[in-house]
This record gives C-alpha cells, structure tokens and sequence, in this order.
C-alpha cells in the first residue's frame, strides 16, 4: 500500500498517543470518570520488517486503524516496532531476577540481574497499563517470528506481568483483549497443527490471564505459486480487520 507524500497512515496515526473523540462532552466526562485518561489503551506491537507495501500483514494493520479511527471512539495508542527496539533474547540473568525470587521468598536480584531485566521492566510496564494488545507479524516458518517469541519471554515474567504459586496464576496487567493482525504464505485453519503462530499467541496470553479470546485475522495463501485466489484472500482479509475494529469500539 503506497502512502502519498505528506499525507499521514494509519500505522503513523498508531506510532504515538492520539485521542479521538466522540464529542468534547463526553471527552470530558470520560476523563473525569478515568482522572484525566481517555478510553481504552492499546499497545501495538510490530513484529514485521517489511515496508507497508510490501507486507500484507501491515496493510491489513492500516486497514484496521483507519476503521478505528473513523469510529472516533476514544483510545490511545502506542507503537512498538520490535526492529527499532529490539528485544534481547531471554538471558540466564533475566531468569534469575525474575524467577528466583518466586522460590526463593528472599532473593534479592543482583545489579547484573537487574540491567538484563530493564527491557522486560519497560515493555512490561507498557503491557500492564494496556487494555488491548494489537500484534503485527507475518507466519515464518509455522510460527511468530523470533523477534515477537522474544518479545513475549521478555514481557511475560513472574512478578512483572503475573504472578505464580501455589494459588496458580494471577494477572498483574489490566489487559482485556489480544488482536493479531498476521498474513502467512500457505492456507492452515486454526486448529492445523501447522499454524503454530495461533497455537502459541493464545497458550501464551491465556496462561497470563488474558480473559478474552484471542481475536486472529489472517490473509493467508498469500503465495502466488500455490493459491491463484491470493488477492482476495487479502481482501477478505482486510475487511475482517474492519469488522474488528468496528467491534473494539463499540466495547
């Protein structure tokens, strides 16, 4: 999807915190209900290399903020492009700051602990004060690219996000709802024990005590040599995310 010059995208509209309002009335009144917050916070993660026009998981994504934004319905949102800030990969450090003190009621993390647990603190304190995760990421290889599976080990620690113990799991987030937004190169449904970027995003947000449903859109059949119909899988697609979004906003 090519953007003219010096007109703004959706997924611009989605790189920093921007407010839409219904009317200045109920603006208001939101925030005095929220101490000054407007609506729903949504923190969405890009986990695609890729320019717009050559990823049709991000143009599904434009498809879906555009809808979003036409609703005027009041969310902030914050973008995370993994390629612009990398996560490290899960470190024996990051375990132990995280994980040691759950077996130990008085471990206290070491300052080496603690450095290699600043970005999950970060990305962890962004997750936490969101309500909905909206995720970007094509299907490689079966699965979410490796760059989101670390981005996720990073975020989903003991402590930080949840906590664990002999009462089980309990959430520290306040997140109501995942949305991925993908594209994948063959046709697998759902339950295909092939589509593993399914099977692992909603095991993972469901053990964190995401409540909701995983929401998954996803143009797949996206290459050419096997599935002629690749267009309109697309566009079927990109409609789906405009129902979605339409969904989202009247919540």
């Amino acid at each position: 999807m090519v953007q003219r010059a010096g007109k703004k995208s959706a997924l611009d509209f989605a790189a920093e915190f921007h407010y839409r309002y219904r009317s200045p009335a109920s603006a208001k009144g939101l925030a005095d209900k929220t101490g000054g917050r407007y609506g729903m916070r949504i923190l969405h993660v890009v986990a695609n290399p890729k320019p717009a026009e050559e990823s049709v998981s991000k143009q599904i994504t434009e498809a879906f903020f555009q809808a979003l934004k036409k609703t005027r319905c009041l969310a902030s949102i914050k973008k995370i492009d993994l390629y612009k800030d990398t996560p490290p990969f899960y470190s024996y450090d990051t375990y132990r700051n995280f994980w040691y003190p759950v077996f130990q009621m008085n471990y206290k993390p070491s300052a080496d602990e603690k450095k290699a647990a600043r970005y999950a603190m970060k990305h962890g304190k962004l997750f936490n004060e969101s309500d909905v995760l909206v995720i970007t990421a094509p299907m490689w290889n079966f699965g979410v690219p490796g760059i989101l599976k670390a981005w996720m080990d990073q975020v989903m620690c003991p402590g930080l996000t949840f906590t664990i113990g002999p009462a089980g799991v309990v959430a520290l987030h306040k997140m109501k709802k995942v949305i991925v937004l993908a594209a994948s190169g063959g046709a697998y449904d759902p339950e295909d024990w092939r589509n593993n970027l399914t099977r692992q995003i909603k095991a993972a947000f469901s053990f964190v005590r995401v409540p909701a449903e995983v929401d998954v859109v996803m143009a797949d059949g996206q290459n050419p040599f096997f599935y002629k119909d690749y267009t309109q899988r697309k566009d079927k697609a990109i409609q789906t995310a405009k129902a979605l979004a339409q969904k989202l906003a009247a919540l």
